[in-house]
């Protein structure tokens, strides 16, 4: 499983930037997706998750803000982004996992599969 991130730079607050993860084929059809940020010196966070079924679930702080989406027939992830923050900037990474047929996709561990990261900075 191949992700790279692109879509990341320099934004003003109250700007809308979208995220992108080509990934290597099948990659969307086949695992759970997500996009995780990290901020230097803290724990990284989960922010978005899809399942096959396109169910999303978004972290508390980007819940009407943040849209993540995929197209399987592309094989690429978005995280389309409005209303950006300050406190919004950190790397962030696109992630796959592997899960049992019938399983929910979730934020608990498995995630084996990671981009290299695309740099996102907020100013006010």
């Amino acid at each position: 499983v191949r992700l790279v991130e692109s879509g990341g730079g320099s934004v003003q607050a109250g700007g809308s930037p979208r995220l992108s993860c080509p990934a290597s084929a099948n990659t969307y059809s086949s695992y759970c997706p997500g996009w995780f940020r990290q901020v230097s010196g803290k724990d990284c966070e989960g922010v978005a998750i899809i399942d096959g079924d396109d169910y999303t679930n978004y972290v508390d702080s980007v819940k009407g803000r943040f849209t993540i989406t995929k197209d399987n027939a592309k094989n690429t992830m978005y995280l389309q982004m409005n209303t950006l923050k300050p406190e919004d900037t950190a790397m962030y990474y696109c992630a796959a996992k592997s899960i049992p047929p019938g399983s929910a996709c979730n934020y608990a561990g498995g995630w084996f599969y990671w981009g290299q990261g695309t740099q996102v900075t907020v100013s006010s």
